[in-house]
């Protein structure tokens, strides 16, 4: 099955075969998102936790290496042309997902993710004879990235549900 790209994507050489990066919450849809956000950098300056960063095109993306995102809304609010949205009600799908590069999966002790955790999505199961391995529970998970950048073996990124497998770890 072949996929379709929009005259945006052709004319700035995106052929659908690199992920996205997150975009700031409260997005409107990718292709709208493109289409009004007008790179004028009021999302970046509104972001008291300095996570956005200019990604291809010089439009805005999440980079969870620099640490969470606290949902402030201040980025939404901020922007001039509506790209993203008011801040209420979920502000994306993104969820973690913990792959197989886990120290855990290894049988390495390690439990930082977990302790960056504030909702409890990532617990751990004790396992007889073994190390305990994270386990995810998805619908306690905001996305939120506080556990990407403390994880000592890069092995969590945050995802939408499309790029997202089942977790290995």
């Amino acid at each position: 099955m072949t996929r379709g790209i929009s005259r945006f994507q052709f004319l700035r050489g995106d052929f659908g075969g690199r992920e996205t990066s997150p975009r700031p919450p409260w997005s409107i849809s990718e292709q709208a998102f493109l289409e009004s956000c007008s790179r004028c950098d009021a999302c970046f300056t509104a972001c008291p936790e300095r996570i956005l960063v200019r990604g291809r095109g010089g439009y805005p993306e999440i980079d969870f290496s620099r640490g969470e995102c606290t949902f402030c809304g201040r980025c939404a609010r901020a922007c001039p042309t509506a790209a993203l949205g008011v801040p209420e009600g979920p502000p994306w799908l993104l969820k973690a997902e913990i792959d197989e590069r886990c120290l855990a999966a290894g049988g390495v002790v390690c439990r930082t993710c977990g302790e960056q955790c504030e909702t409890g999505a990532i617990r751990f199961r004790l396992a007889a004879g073994g190390v305990a391995r994270p386990e995810l529970d998805l619908a306690r998970c905001t996305g939120c990235g506080a556990c990407v950048a403390p994880c000592p073996a890069q092995a969590i990124r945050v995802l939408p549900p499309h790029q997202r497998k089942e977790n290995v770890a």
